[in-house]
C-alpha cells in the first residue's frame, strides 16, 4: 500500500520530510562519534598509564601491564580506523500489535553508550546481516534500509528502500527520502586508491562474506564482479566472528602485488580489523621481497609440480661420495675410508628421512668415527712394528706377550677416547674442509645459486625429475625473481636447519619457565577488562606469550608481525587474491601455510595471465582438498559498461571458449572505439580522455585531479615507444604512480586495478606476446569503468573489427558524466 498520490508529489511537504530526517539523523550521528571519542581517550589513556599499582609480585606486575598495554593498543587501533563513515546505515523492522519495530544503526564497528546498550551495530554481527541480504522479494522481518552518507562527520545525504510502507509507523513514513545507496555509489570516479563497499555489499557478496570458515571457498568472479573487496571484507568478518580460533594464528591475505597490499593497508583498519598478515607471491619467504618476473617459458618450467622432484635431486646431488674412497692427507697419515662403508655411512644419513641439514649431522658423526678409527689403527700398527720385529728375532718376554694377546679383544678407543679423537679431527681443516665438500650445510639460497650457475648440476637434477632445465642457467649474481619464491621455500623444506644445540638450550629454558607459565594462566584468567566491548585477555594473549615477556624487554610484536617473519608460521585462515596467477609450485608453498586447508580463494581463471597459472581450479586444488573445496560465483559486474563488456565478451569467446563473462548492470556511456594512430599522437589523445574523465578540474593543492585516473595499457613491444611519447605520465602499478592521473602499464601489471578511462596500445602486440596473450588482453580492456579506446597500426585481430567503424566515426566522444547524459562508475574493486 502506497502514499496517496497528492501526497507523493508535494514538493513542499518532500523537503520538508528531508529536512526532518537529516536533522533526526545527524543528531544521532553526532552522538555515535561522540560516544567513540570517550571510547578514543579511554584507550589511549589505558595505553599511556597502564594497570593501577597492584599488590601482586614483580613479574603479576608485569604480566597485568602486559595485558592491559595488549587490549588498549588492540582497541586503540580499532577505533583509529573507523573514523570516516562510522555510521553508514540504519534498518527498521516492521512494526507489529505490540508496538514499533526494533531499530538498528549499522557502523564500522560496535559501539555501546554508558548502560551497555547498544549505539553502534558492527557491520559483521547477526544483527546487522538483514541490512545486506534484505531484497524487495525477500525482504525478512525489514520495512526499511537507510543509507546515510556522510562527509566526515556530518550527514549530508540519505537514501531509502522501503519494502513494506505500513510496517512502518505514521512519523516514519513521512521521511522517506532518497534513492537507492548502490546507484549513487557507481558515480564516483577514481581516485587511484581502493576503498571498502560496506556500505554497499550485495546480496552475493555476502554470501561470500559470511561462508563458513572451515574447507576452501573459491570465489570464482569475472572483472568488475566486486570478488577482492569481498574478500578483504570476509577477511574482518572471519576475524570477527572467530576470534577465539584466529587470534593466535592469524590470517594470511596473499596479494598479487605490492600497490594491492597498499589498498588493503588502507581497507580493512576501516572494517574494524588491523592485525592481518600481507604478503605476495614473491614475500612468503621471509627476507624476501622478489618483484622480478621470468620469460612465459622460465616461468612454465618453475611453475612446474616437478620442480618439487628436481629440488629433491639437487640436494641429493650435493650428498656425495668419493668414487675410490675417502682419502685425507694429515698429520703425516694418510686418513682412508673406503667407498664401501662411505655409501653405508651415506645411506644411513638418508635413512632418517629427516632435512638434509640435520642428516648431515649423522653423516659427518660416522665419517668422523670411521676416521678415527682407521687412525686409531694406523697408530696401532705403528706401534706394534717394533714388538713384532722383536718376536720376530725371539727377543719378546712373556709378560709382555701377554699383554699384547690381552690387548687385542679390547677395543682401539674407548668411548671417551673416540669422543675426543673425533673433536680433534673436526678440528682439522683438511678433514672438515673434505666432510663439508661431500655433504654441505646448505641454506635454500645457496643451494639454488648454486644450481642454476652449474650446467651439469642442471641436466643431472632435472633427468631425474623428467624435465628440461637448460633456460634456468643463469649467472650467481642475478636478482631472486617471483617464481624462485616457492623454490626457494621448498629448498628450506629440504634442507632444514641443525638446531640440537638450540633445543637444548630451549629445554633447559623450557623447564625453568614451566612454572612461571603456569602463573601467567592463572593472571588470564583472573584477569577481566572493564570495558565489555574489550576483548578478554586470553583472547589477547597466551600464557607462553606472557611468560615469555617477562624475559624480552624488547617491543611487543603482533600476530601478524611474529606470523610473517616466520616461515614455519601455521596460519587459521589463508585468502588468495587473483589465485588463478599462482603455479603449481606456488601453491604448494601457500598450502604449507595453512595445515587446515581454511582458504578463501579468490579469482577467475578467464583472466589467467601467468603462463603457468590455473586453466581450472580443480587442477590446483584436487592435489589437496580432493572433492572437497566449494564454489561460489559472483555473476554481476558492477564496475565495467554493457558496451564496453559486449567487446570484452567477444575477446573471451575467441580466446577461452569455454568461459562466460559476467553480466554488467550499467548500460550507459560511449561506446568503445578503436584508431589507426602511431605512438606519437598519444598525447593528444590522453589529454582529451583525461579532461572527459575528470571535467579538467585540478586538486588546489599541486594542480592534481582529484578524481578521475586513466591508464595506458600497453604491450611490452609498444612500450618504450609509448614511455617516449609520455614522457611526464607515471610508470608501473606502484602506489605513486597510481595516484598519478595518467600512469602506463603492462596488462600484466593492470591486473586488479581499475580506472575511468582506458587505452589500449597495440593489442595485436598483445595477444601474441605470451601463450596468455588472449587472457592479457581481455584483462586490459577491462580495467575501464567509463571510457575504453584501442589504438593500432592497422592491425586489429578479427574479433575486434566491429571496433574498425566507430574509429573511423570517432573524432572527439562525448563525455559521459551527468551532465552529458550518463554517470561516472562504481567505485568498488574489481575481482
Amino acid at each position: 500500500m502506497g502514499l496517496r498520490q497528492a501526497d507523493a508529489v508535494n514538493p513542499e511537504r518532500d523537503e520538508k520530510a528531508r529536512t526532518s530526517a537529516m536533522l533526526a539523523e545527524q543528531e544521532y550521528v553526532s552522538r555515535v562519534y561522540a560516544r567513540l571519542d570517550i571510547e578514543r581517550a579511554r584507550a589511549e589513556a589505558a595505553l599511556r598509564d597502564g594497570p593501577a599499582a597492584g599488590g601482586g609480585s614483580a613479574f603479576q606486575a608485569r604480566l597485568e601491564s602486559a595485558v592491559a598495554t595488549d587490549e588498549a593498543a588492540r582497541r586503540l587501533a580499532g577505533l583509529g580506523g573507523v573514523e570516516h563513515g562510522l555510521c553508514f546505515g540504519r534498518i527498521d523492522h516492521r512494526a507489529d500489535a505490540d508496538g514499533p519495530g526494533d531499530t538498528f544503526y549499522i557502523g564500522r564497528i560496535g559501539l555501546r553508550d554508558e548502560d551497555h546498550e547498544p549505539m553502534l551495530i558492527d557491520w559483521r554481527a547477526a544483527a546487522a546481516r538483514p541490512f545486506y541480504t534484505a531484497t524487495p522479494g525477500a525482504p525478512g522481518t525489514l520495512a526499511r534500509r537507510r543509507h546515510l552518507h556522510l562527509r566526515r562527520r556530518e550527514v549530508v545525504r540519505l537514501d531509502d528502500e522501503v519494502f513494506d510502507l505500513e510496517g512502518l509507523d505514521e512519523s516514519e513514513r513521512g521521511g522517506i527520502v532518497g534513492e537507492a545507496a548502490l546507484l549513487s555509489t557507481l558515480r564516483r570516479g577514481r581516485t587511484g586508491r581502493m576503498s571498502d563497499v560496506v556500505a554497499t555489499i550485495q546480496e552475493e557478496q555476502d554470501q561470500v562474506i559470511r561462508s563458513d570458515l572451515q574447507g576452501v571457498l573459491v570465489v570464482q568472479g569475472g572483472p568488475g564482479t566486486g570478488k577482492t573487496v569481498a574478500a578483504l571484507h570476509r577477511a574482518a568478518y572471519l576475524l570477527y566472528t572467530h576470534r577465539d580460533i584466529l587470534e593466535r594464528r592469524g590470517v594470511l591475505v596473499v596479494g598479487p602485488n605490492a600497490t594491492f597490499l597498499r589498498y588493503i593497508e588502507q581497507v580493512l583498519p576501516g572494517l574494524g580489523e588491523t592485525d592481518v598478515a600481507l604478503a605476495t607471491v614473491g614475500e612468503l619467504y621471509p627476507g624476501l621481497k622478489a618483484t622480478a618476473t621470468e620469460t612465459p617459458a622460465v616461468a612454465v618450467i618453475k611453475g612446474d609440480l616437478r620442480m618439487a622432484d628436481l629440488m629433491q635431486a639437487a640436494v641429493h646431488d650435493r650428498q656425495r661420495i668419493p668414487a675410490d674412497g675417502l682419502h685425507i692427507e694429515t698429520d703425516g697419515l694418510t686418513l682412508v675410508v673406503d667407498a664401501e662403508k662411505c655409501e653405508q655411512i651415506r645411506d644411513r644419513a638418508r635413512g632418517l628421512h629427516l632435512p638434509h641439514n640435520v642428516q648431515r649431522r649423522r653423516f659427518v658423526h660416522d665419517l668422523l668415527e670411521a676416521l678415527a678409527i682407521n687412525r686409531a689403527e694406523q697408530y696401532d700398527r705403528i706401534m706394534d712394528e717394533p714388538l713384532e720385529q722383536l718376536a720376530e728375532n725371539g727377543g719378546l718376554p712373556d709378560w709382555l706377550q701377554e699383554l699384547i694377546d690381552e690387548a687385542e679383544d679390547e677395543p682401539l678407543l674407548d668411548e671417551t677416547d673416540l669422543r675426543l679423537a673425533k673433536e680433534a679431527l673436526w678440528q682439522d681443516p683438511a678433514v672438515r674442509s673434505a666432510l663439508n665438500g661431500l655433504w654441505p650445510e646448505l641454506t635454500p639460497e645457496r643451494l639454488l645459486t648454486d644450481l642454476y650457475a652449474d650446467p651439469d648440476a642442471l641436466a643431472r637434477a632435472g633427468a631425474r625429475a623428467d624435465l628440461d632445465c637448460t633456460l634456468l642457467h643463469r649467472p650467481p649474481n642475478a636478482p631472486w625473481t617471483i617464481s624462485d619464491v616457492p623454490l626457494l621455500d621448498e629448498a628450506a623444506e629440504l634442507l632444514g636447519k641443525d638446531d640440537s644445540a638450540e633445543k637444548a638450550r630451549r629445554r633447559a629454558a623450557e623447564a625453568a619457565r614451566a612454572q612461571e607459565e603456569l602463573y601467567a594462566r592463572e593472571v588470564i584468567e583472573a584477569a577481566g577488562p572493564a570495558n565489555p566491548e574489550m576483548l578478554s585477555a586470553a583472547d589477547l594473549l597466551s600464557a607462553a606469550e606472557l611468560a615469555e615477556r617477562h624475559h624480552d624487554d624488547g617491543p611487543s610484536l603482533t600476530t601478524a608481525q611474529r606470523a610473517i617473519a616466520d616461515r614455519e608460521w601455521a596460519y587459521g585462515h589463508v585468502i588468495v587474491d587473483e589465485a588463478q596467477e599462482l603455479s603449481e609450485m606456488a601453491w604448494r608453498t601457500v598450502m604449507r601455510r595453512v595445515p587446515t586447508r581454511s582458504l578463501t580463494v579468490v579469482g577467475d581463471t578467464a583472466q589467467t595471465g601467468n603462463a603457468a597459472g590455473a586453466a581450472s581450479w580443480g587442477q590446483m586444488l584436487d592435489r589437496y582438498v580432493p572433492g572437497r573445496w566449494r564454489e561460489q560465483r559472483l555473476l554481476v559486474n558492477y564496475r565495467t559498461p554493457a558496451a564496453i563488456m559486449r567487446v570484452a565478451a567477444d575477446v573471451l569467446a575467441a580466446v577461452a571458449p569455454g568461459q562466460t563473462p559476467p553480466e554488467p548492470v550499467r548500460d550507459d556511456g560511449p561506446p568503445p572505439t578503436a584508431i589507426a594512430m602511431p605512438v606519437t599522437e598519444l598525447p593528444s589523445l590522453i589529454e582529451s580522455e583525461l579532461s572527459l574523465v575528470t571535467g579538467g578540474t585540478p586538486d588546489d593543492i599541486g594542480g592534481a585531479f582529484k578524481e578521475g585516473r586513466l591508464a595506458v595499457i600497453t604491450s611490452a613491444a609498444r612500450r618504450a615507444a609509448v614511455l617516449e611519447a609520455v614522457p611526464d605520465a607515471a610508470v608501473g602499478a606502484t602506489p605513486k604512480a597510481l595516484d598519478s592521473p595518467t600512469v602506463v602499464l603492462t596488462a600484466e601489471q593492470a591486473k586488479g586495478l581499475e580506472f575511468d578511462s582506458v587505452i589500449v596500445v597495440d593489442p595485436s602486440g598483445m595477444l601474441t606476446e605470451s601463450p596468455k596473450g588472449g587472457q592479457d588482453l581481455y584483462v586490459a580492456m577491462t580495467r575501464a569503468t567509463r571510457r575504453l579506446t584501442l589504438t593500432h597500426n592497422n592491425d586489429l585481430p578479427p574479433f575486434l573489427s566491429a571496433l574498425e567503424q566507430a574509429g573511423e566515426d570517432r573524432g572527439v566522444r562525448g563525455g559521459d558524466d551527468p551532465a552529458q547524459g550518463g554517470p561516472a562508475v562504481a567505485d568498488r574493486v574489481e575481482g
